[in-house]
């Protein structure tokens, strides 16, 4: 069993800086490919950045590139996203997700086998 664990949300001013945590805890596992998804309320969860294990490769979603940042301490199992520059229309859920068990896009909610709680951010 695969826990993903989210830290680091809250809330924000407009302009303002986040930085997310998830940290993966299960016996046996290895770091694999690992994203960042959102969830407005009354919206689709969309793909906001992932980072394939082991490379440099990422994915952004439109919305986020050159404010968004993610990356991967694979040695603990963790990826992080640094969210500059934040946007109102930012607020969402924000979910981790893990192991990458779908060809194509980095960025499909899909794609992936395990999944976070979530953890909110507010953009005021």
């Amino acid at each position: 069993h695969v826990q993903l664990v989210e830290s680091g949300g809250g809330s924000a001013q407009a302009g303002g800086s986040l930085r997310l945590a998830c940290g993966a805890r299960g016996t046996g596992y290895r770091y694999r490919d690992m994203a960042w998804f959102r969830q407005a309320p009354g919206k689709e969860r969309e793909g906001v950045a992932a980072i394939m294990s082991g490379t440099e490769r990422t994915a952004y979603a439109d919305s986020v590139k050159d404010r968004f940042t993610i990356s991967q301490d694979t040695a603990k199992n963790s990826v992080y996203l640094q969210m500059n520059s934040l946007k109102p229309e930012d607020t969402a859920v924000y979910i981790c997700a893990a192991e990458r068990v779908k060809s194509g896009s980095l960025l499909s909610p899909g794609a992936y086998k395990y999944w976070g709680q979530g953890t909110q951010v507010t953009v005021s």
